[in-house]
């Protein structure tokens, strides 16, 4: 079968969709943080993260966030090169969120709402895409 062929079901673009507006917003977040006058403009906690967060993560990040806008895109486009910008963007996450984990285990006082925001949901969505997009190959919606 070739590609124009096969169907797709209406959740591939409704997860290829939030996706992409989940790591453009990401994205958005590394420019502002790294960008103009924004951190001041954030509570203590958040800025706990950003004021000492050293170059390897800081790259984590930003690796983290437009290698997922990116394989969000091309999972749009159909195309299988978004598995491994999904992954790689899993390894810039996992990578941030070290430095993450250590500024909240530093005493910086930190809610369960934005533990949950910061640490847990990033990583559980690039889980997600990393395993959907192995799927939606299998299923040969992309190619």
């Amino acid at each position: 079968m070739n590609e124009s062929t096969i169907k797709v079901h209406w959740s591939f673009w409704l997860i290829g969709l939030f996706a992409l507006v989940w790591n453009a917003m990401g994205t958005m977040n590394f420019l502002m943080q790294v960008s103009g006058n924004y951190p001041a403009q954030l509570p203590d906690s958040h800025r706990a993260i950003i004021d000492g967060r050293p170059m390897w993560a800081t790259g984590g990040f930003a690796i983290g966030v437009i290698a997922g806008a990116l394989g969000a895109l091309l999972l749009l486009l159909k195309k299988r090169a978004a598995i491994f910008l999904f992954m790689l963007s899993l390894i810039g996450i996992i990578v941030t969120m070290v430095h993450t984990a250590m500024v909240m285990s530093s005493g910086v006082p930190f809610n369960l709402f934005e533990v949950v925001m910061m640490m847990i949901l990033p990583v559980v969505v690039a889980v997600f895409l990393v395993w959907y997009s192995r799927t939606v190959e299998t299923k040969q919606w992309i190619a």
